[in-house]
């Protein structure tokens, strides 16, 4: 019950994290256009928990947001409060230090 509380709050936390992002990102331009599209057919339904590799062997449990192209996906890093561009390895997800705004990290590959 207390992992569902934990998980409930991760869900509001990031869902109003990617509302201002979404309500303030400038669509102007058709590139932007398509950007925007393409994250939103690939955000996630619902927001679970993964364990994500960090340089020099560190583990952190983060939440997914952007579903995997095969190569890399975006992750929210609860502790720092932000969002991570992560490519895909044998071993899990793996940081690879492109952190910031979700659509930024989304839109940086």
């Amino acid at each position: 019950m207390a992992q569902q509380a934990v998980s409930d709050g991760m869900e509001r936390r990031i869902g109003r994290l990617l509302a201002a992002e979404i309500a303030t990102f400038d669509a102007s331009s058709a590139v932007a256009v398509l950007t925007l599209e393409a994250f939103q057919r690939r955000r996630v339904k619902r927001h679970r928990a993964i364990t994500v590799n960090f340089s020099g062997g560190i583990t952190q449990t983060c939440w997914t947001v952007i579903r995997s192209d095969g190569c890399y996906s975006v992750i929210f890093l609860p502790d720092a409060g932000y969002f991570s561009l992560c490519v895909d390895s044998d071993f899990g997800p793996l940081d690879i230090g492109v952190h910031g705004a979700a659509l930024g990290c989304f839109a940086s590959v």
